[in-house]
């Protein structure tokens, strides 16, 4: 190997540190492990795939799963052994994943009992040779595995600069790419999202986001392993049963979930009583989160707090501090410690504080590439070692982040650039309105107007005049939309995302 740091184990640390302390609970199964169970698990299942199934280092391994604690332990199995975890997103059509298993190389595939159909298309087209069920601690091939292989006696060891996870990344348009995650991204995070976020060896974190995204892993799953807490793992999102349990005193003090899913939560009766209930850990990321959720949050007494991040960064670069000042409402708080940023120019130049341009970052918890995708880092990554966002954005005075838009999607009307996500925050200020996507359309005049699709809540919908009225309250008039387009539901990808390019091809 060549010198350099080498990557910690963080669950051999704490097996021996404090091997009582219970690390997972799973709340579908019921299964809980302590620290020491789960390390012995860890190194049973390592050597299943180091020595029985005999998978060289850097071989990569796939998983498609709903949320499991198992997932978990092949993702620290695969450190022991030398290999590369790949979580699947079972969101994906199953061309989409079998391209994924493709552009990995992957041999090995562990999935869940409701993705068969999935495993055996990866068989037959994918080139994956072995498959492995998980059965949530039931008798079956993966607890056999576990069972039948003695522990791994020689761990193969890894640089901090070693890949330990492909996580990737579908996009909008193109096939998905695979975010390289090196040990030092995740160490780097975990230390950030300690320190920012007060994680400790008594913290429990409530796993809602799935496990294939980064959010779901290292927001704050995996820190809390650094530090060793305990993440409570639960299936499928279910919002009566978060605000329940929030509120009957279950000891959670960490959540990360999307403004949507947020949402949900402050819908939920209950959702008052929650003020006493030990939660000092909240982040919201994933999307522009609207200021009614943060203020809602913000009456019962929890901080909500607006950060930016991406898979490729970390995953958060942006941190809204723990006081999360009234005045900076909507802002995505301050880089990481650890993280360099910069807001340029179409023409690559900084920008001065409160012009938008392009975010731009560079640091030890961003990405060092995508996956054999050469073409993808050149267009990423520019000669200073910036990795280009593709977020728009802008810096206040006081060094505070505001994001605008994805850079792509602005577009320009008389010479003056428009992002549509100002024009649908304001759009989404109504309550009749469910969603709201805003595209530009070429204009014989003015080069490019906005047309906005709406998506009310009800039958009845506003007409044209009072919408473009509502945001006249708001906006400056060169920003109001020429067309409003009620629709029933907004094109998304397998991830959620609004596919704007589909709207732009609508007529």
């Amino acid at each position: 190997m060549e010198n350099g740091a080498k990557a910690a184990d963080w669950i051999a640390y704490h097996a021996t540190a404090s091997p009582s302390r219970t690390a997972v609970i799973d709340m579908e199964s019921g299964r809980m492990r302590t620290y020491a169970e789960l390390n012995a698990r860890i190194y049973r299942l390592a050597s299943y795939l180091h020595i029985s199934v005999g998978l060289p280092r850097g071989a990569r391994v796939l998983v498609i799963s709903k949320n499991d604690a198992d997932i978990f332990e092949i993702q620290f199995a695969c450190q022991r052994a030398g290999l590369i975890f790949v979580p699947l997103n079972w969101r994906l059509t199953e061309r989409e994943i079998v391209f994924i298993a493709i552009d990995s190389g992957a041999d090995v595939l562990f999935f869940g009992p409701e993705f068969r159909s999935v495993a055996d298309a990866l068989v037959t087209g994918g080139g994956v040779q072995r498959t492995i069920e998980l059965t949530q601690g039931r008798e079956g091939a993966y607890e056999r595995a576990i069972a039948d292989s003695a522990p791994l006696s020689n761990t193969v060891p890894n640089l901090e600069t070693d890949c330990w996870a492909l996580i990737y990344t579908s996009g909008t348009t193109g096939h998905p790419k695979g975010a390289m995650i090196t040990y030092r991204m995740a160490l780097y995070n975990a230390i950030t999202l300690c320190s920012a976020f007060d994680i400790d060896g008594a913290s429990r974190n409530l796993v809602l986001l799935p496990l294939f995204h980064t959010g779901g892993l290292n927001v704050f799953a995996n820190p809390i392993f650094f530090r060793g807490g305990t993440n409570v793992i639960m299936r499928d999102f279910d919002p009566r049963r978060v605000v329940g349990m929030l509120a009957d005193g279950g000891g959670i003090t960490h959540l990360m979930a999307v403004p949507t899913m947020h949402g949900a939560l402050a819908g939920e009766p209950g959702f008052e009583q929650l003020s006493g209930s030990g939660l000092r850990g909240i982040a919201v990321a994933g999307a522009a989160c609207p200021l009614a959720i943060i203020d809602a949050y913000a009456q019962v007494g929890l901080p909500l707090r607006q950060c930016w991040g991406m898979t490729e960064a970390g995953p958060l670069g942006l941190l809204m501090p723990p006081h999360n000042p009234a005045e900076k409402r909507g802002s995505s708080g301050l880089p990481s410690p650890f993280l360099e940023s910069a807001i340029l120019s179409a023409d690559g130049r900084p920008v001065e504080d409160g012009a938008v341009g392009e975010l731009v970052v560079r640091g030890p918890h961003v990405t060092c590439g995508y996956w054999r995708h050469d073409e993808a880092n050149r267009e990423a990554f520019d000669a200073d070692g910036w990795f280009h966002t593709g977020d728009a954005a802008y810096r206040d005075a006081d060094g505070y982040h505001y994001i605008v838009d994805r850079w792509k999607d602005m577009y320009i009307s008389g010479g003056e650039n428009i992002y549509p996500a100002e024009i649908e925050r304001v759009m989404l200020m109504l309550d009749d309105i469910a969603e709201c996507a805003v595209v530009g359309k070429p204009d014989e005049k003015w080069g490019e107007v906005g047309r906005a699709y709406v998506v009310f809540k009800g039958p009845v919908r506003r007409t044209d005049e009072d919408l473009a009225a509502h945001c006249g309250k708001h906006l400056a008039r060169y920003k109001i939309p020429k067309e409003f387009v009620p629709i029933d539901a907004l094109p998304r990808n397998a991830s959620g995302k609004i596919l704007k390019k589909t709207l732009r091809t609508m007529t």
